[in-house]
C-alpha cells in the first residue's frame, strides 16, 4: 500500500467514570484509491490510550500487543465465525463508504482565484519580476502560464509546487522575471485547471506599480472618512444652534 493514504474511521468508547477506566474500540479505513486492494480494513481494541490488539484485513487475523491482547487475539483466531464476520468488514464498511466519499467529495472542484503583482528582483538580468499567485482550487493538478503580447512565454519563469492548505484545497505561485521592452506590451498570467470551462487570463496593468496605487486608495479612504467626518460635525453644530433658547437681559 502507497505511503501516502486517506483514512476515516468510527470510534466507540465507553467511559467508567467511577474509576476514570476508558476503553474503545476503534475502526479504520486506510486507502488512496476505490481499488479493494487499495484499501485496507483496522479495528483496533485500547485501554486507556492503550492499544491491546487489532485486527488487519491485510493480514486476515488479529495481533496482540499486550499480555491480555495476545490472549484475546489468540481466543479470536481461534474462532471461525468472528474472523469470518471481520474479514467481510472491508468490503461492508470500508469499501462502501469509500465510494460515497469519493462521489460527496474527491470527485468535486473547486475554482482558483489569481493575483498579480510586481516585485523586486533580488538579483539577475532582469530589473522587473512579476508573481501570479493562485489560490483556493481543488483537486491539486494545475497549470499556470505566461503571455507576453500573445505569445507563451517559456524562460525565466519559476514556480513552485501545488502547496496544501491543509483545508483540502491549494495554491501555487508563478514568478516571472523580463526587462520592459516598450509601453503597451500585454503581460497575462494564465490558469488552466479542470473547474475551468476556458483558461483564466489575467491581464497585469503596468500603469502605476502596486505600491502607488495602495498609496492613493490608502490616502483617498483618509480623505473621505475626514468629510464624512467634519459634514457630521457640521449638521451636529447646526441642530445644537436651532434648539437654543434666547433668554432677554434685564
Amino acid at each position: 500500500m502507497a505511503s501516502s493514504f486517506l483514512s476515516f474511521s468510527l470510534l466507540f468508547i465507553s467511559l467508567y467514570t467511577a474509576d476514570g477506566f476508558r476503553s474503545c474500540g476503534l475502526n479504520r479505513c486506510l486507502f488512496n484509491s476505490t481499488d479493494p486492494k487499495d484499501i485496507e480494513y483496522i479495528y483496533s481494541q485500547y485501554f486507556n490510550k492503550l492499544e491491546l490488539f487489532r485486527f488487519s484485513s491485510s493480514l486476515g487475523k488479529f495481533v496482540g500487543y499486550t499480555e491480555y491482547g495476545v490472549k484475546q487475539a489468540e481466543y479470536f483466531n481461534n474462532d471461525p465465525s468472528i474472523l469470518a464476520q471481520q474479514r467481510g468488514e472491508k468490503e461492508r464498511y470500508c469499501v462502501h463508504n469509500i465510494g460515497i466519499d469519493y462521489q460527496a467529495v474527491l470527485t468535486k472542484s473547486a475554482e482558483p482565484y489569481v493575483r498579480l503583482h510586481s516585485v523586486t528582483p533580488s538579483g539577475g538580468k532582469h530589473s522587473a519580476m512579476l508573481v501570479c499567485s493562485v489560490f483556493d482550487f481543488y483537486p491539486k493538478k494545475i497549470k499556470v502560464s505566461w503571455l507576453r503580447d500573445g505569445k507563451e512565454v517559456t524562460s525565466d519563469v519559476t514556480s513552485t509546487d501545488e502547496l496544501a492548505d491543509a483545508d483540502w484545497y491549494y495554491q501555487i505561485h508563478s514568478h516571472l522575471e523580463y526587462t520592459p521592452s516598450r509601453s503597451g506590451e500585454k503581460i497575462s498570467c494564465v490558469v488552466e485547471h479542470t473547474s475551468l470551462r476556458e483558461p483564466l487570463v489575467t491581464d497585469w496593468d503596468p500603469s502605476m506599480p502596486e505600491s502607488e496605487r495602495n498609496k492613493i486608495a490608502i490616502g483617498a479612504s483618509g480623505l473621505i472618512l475626514g468629510l464624512v467626518l467634519s459634514l457630521a460635525g457640521f449638521i451636529y453644530y447646526k441642530r445644537k444652534a436651532r434648539g437654543r433658547i434666547l433668554v432677554p437681559s434685564n
